[in-house]
This record gives structure tokens, sequence and C-alpha cells, in this order.
């Protein structure tokens, strides 16, 4: 079981910080000028928390628990 990555997109202001900190899983929508998450499961956990810290909007969050696909 993990957590997954949360984008409120309707919060999001289009800043761009949550993709330059954590590309592997966030970009930015050009048409929407928003962000979005690209990688629900996550990755890098300090990356995720930097980029949690560093929303201006708090827009992104850690929901709960997710169960992860078998291989």
């Amino acid at each position: 079981m993990a957590r997954h990555v949360v984008l409120d997109e309707e919060c999001c202001i289009g800043c761009g910080t949550c993709a330059e900190l954590c590309p592997d899983v966030f970009e930015m929508d050009a048409e929407a000028e928003k962000a979005r998450v690209i990688r629900s499961e996550g990755g890098d956990e300090e990356c995720i928390e930097d980029a949690i810290t560093s929303c201006p909007s708090e827009c992104i969050s850690l929901g709960g628990l997710m169960q992860k696909k078998s291989s």
C-alpha cells in the first residue's frame, strides 16, 4: 500500500514550481496553464515533500492509501 499524490487543479495558479522540483511526478499542462500529476503513485518522497511545501497555493497533498497493482 502506498499514498498517492493529489493536486487540486482548481486551486493551482500555474506557477510551475512543482514541475520544476519534481518532474517525474508533475508536469505543466500548456493548454490549461496549470500543473497536473503524471505519476499519482508518487516517486522520490523528498522531492514530493519539497513540492508540497513550496506550492504557494497549497494545492498538493498526499492522499489516502492506494493499493499497488501487482506486476
